[in-house]
């Protein structure tokens, strides 16, 4: 079964618009809740990784429901339709906090970010756990595996690039008021996409889903070693990842500085985000005509290793922290990588399914599939736990005021403080990723034509059984 266009089409918009409401939350809500608010960095790093790993431990248990479930319209779409007006709703109250006390935002804050991970859980792990379900061509479920994360990268980097010069132009000066209509714009696109993809997108009349108790799920997990290699190479880079994102706002703002910073922040995002994307559509293409996916993954984060290294002698030994030019050199580096990067890592989940099936006897694509988004929650509960600390442990005093021109003084202890947190953590992550991969995968692009091999002669034989017992 092939797919078509509007298919393909209705599957990446899907992407554009979860990626985006994922974005304005992983990405701006330290710096709302810290920064704008008040609320202590400490506290509002921890709450962020409580509340990320609850809802990651969410994660497979959603995939047992989605493997259950059984409506005329499918397994997926009622639950990506319901959670995502859900997670729409709560969205939009995230970003509109009401005028409380300290006390009040501390209590007000956990309950509503725990309410907008549970309903984007609801709609997040049908989304990815559709892939494997609506075609058996291998080709076309690498081939959409792309188009998702291609897309999921350009929805966030359209939250990247346009979010502080939309709360500024919006907020006319207010950050806090901004954020509020950009957060309601953002969720009103997010239902539409969604509508859309659900709309269009459809598993094959044919599908099966093997269910398990949840006591037998995780046992499949842990026998599929190579899921788990894929699992935790993906917490490690996008624990660096969203270090990184959650930082450089702080950086631009307060290191950067001027009153130019936002200018050139948003600069830096557009020129990033460009970067991720020609590094899912442009690099990887070209690199896999020509290398192992394997061997395109450790090129990449050697790659974004590199970008780091570059990044902290410019601010340390060079003296160039305050040049765009200069700083853009080691974000196209890091950027690129990361958007080949988020690609392979699909890819690497998808084959693993196979993988799974020939050594345990069970097809879990829900499950391998809610690993997928249990990891990227749970490296970003790491890593704004890691991001909110160490403001604290610097001494970043947030600016906490309605006008955005009076921007709190940090002494330069803080700022050498936040280069470093900026670039030294993420490339020791990336550097135990790239060893850990090295050491364990297995995948090459070899051994997946022979599980591809092996699935199809598995099929035709339970077919052939099925027609003699017929």
């Amino acid at each position: 079964m092939q797919l078509s266009l509007r298919q393909k089409a209705a599957f990446g918009i899907g992407a554009v618009g979860k990626d985006m409401v994922y974005a304005l939350s992983a990405n701006y809500v330290m710096y709302y809740y810290q920064d704008l608010l008040g609320i202590d960095a400490g506290f509002v790093g921890i709450v962020l990784m409580a509340a990320r790993f609850f809802d990651a431990a969410n994660d497979p248990l959603m995939g047992v429901l989605v493997a259950k479930t059984r409506t005329r319209f499918g397994r997926f779409c009622p639950w990506l339709v319901s959670g995502t007006v859900l997670n729409a709703f709560v969205l939009y109250a995230l970003f509109n906090a009401p005028n409380l006390s300290g006390a009040g935002l501390m209590v007000f804050f956990p309950i509503i970010y725990v309410l907008w991970g549970v309903t984007y859980t609801m709609m997040d792990i049908p989304y990815w756990s559709m892939i494997p379900a609506i075609t058996t061509t291998p080709k076309d479920t690498e081939h959409l595996s792309v188009i998702g994360r291609t897309c999921a990268g350009f929805g966030s980097a359209i939250v990247q690039v346009l979010t502080v010069v939309a709360v500024q132009a919006l907020g006319a000066g207010n950050e806090r008021r901004g954020f509020g209509i950009f957060a309601l714009i953002v969720a009103v696109f997010f239902v539409v996409s969604e509508l859309l993809c659900a709309s269009n997108v459809r598993e094959r009349p044919d599908s099966s889903m093997e269910t398990q108790t949840v006591k037998g799920m995780f046992r499949s997990l842990f026998q599929n070693d190579q899921a788990l290699v894929v699992v935790l190479s993906i917490v490690l880079i996008d624990t660096a990842l969203y270090i990184t994102s959650n930082l450089v706002i702080y950086f631009f703002k307060y290191d950067f500085g001027g009153t130019s910073w936002s200018g050139a922040y948003t600069l830096f995002t557009m020129v990033g985000g460009v970067s991720q994307i020609l590094g899912m559509m442009v690099l990887y293409p070209l690199l896999r005509k020509k290398l192992d996916n394997t061997v395109i993954f450790r090129f990449c984060l050697l790659l974004a290793i590199g970008g780091y290294v570059i990044l902290l002698l410019l601010c340390m030994a060079f003296g160039l922290a305050h040049s765009i030019p200069a700083l853009l050199v080691p974000g196209i580096l890091i950027f690129a990588a990361n958007g080949m990067l988020s690609v392979l890592t699909t890819v690497f989940l998808s084959n693993s399914v196979d993988y799974g099936q020939i050594r345990t006897g069970h097809r879990e694509e829900s499950v391998i599939f809610s690993m997928q988004t249990f990891v990227v929650k749970a490296s970003s509960g790491i890593a704004v736990a890691i991001a909110g600390l160490g403001l604290k442990l610097i001494g970043l005093h947030g600016n906490n005021a309605t006008d955005e021109i009076q921007q709190a003084a940090q002494s330069a202890s803080t700022l050498t403080g936040l280069r470093l947190l900026m670039t030294i953590i993420p490339m020791a992550v990336l550097f135990v990723a790239l060893v850990v991969f090295q050491k364990k995968f297995k995948l090459t692009d070899d051994v997946v034509r022979e599980n591809v091999e092996k699935i199809a002669a598995i099929n035709a034989a339970r077919e052939n059984k099925a027609e003699q017992q017929g």
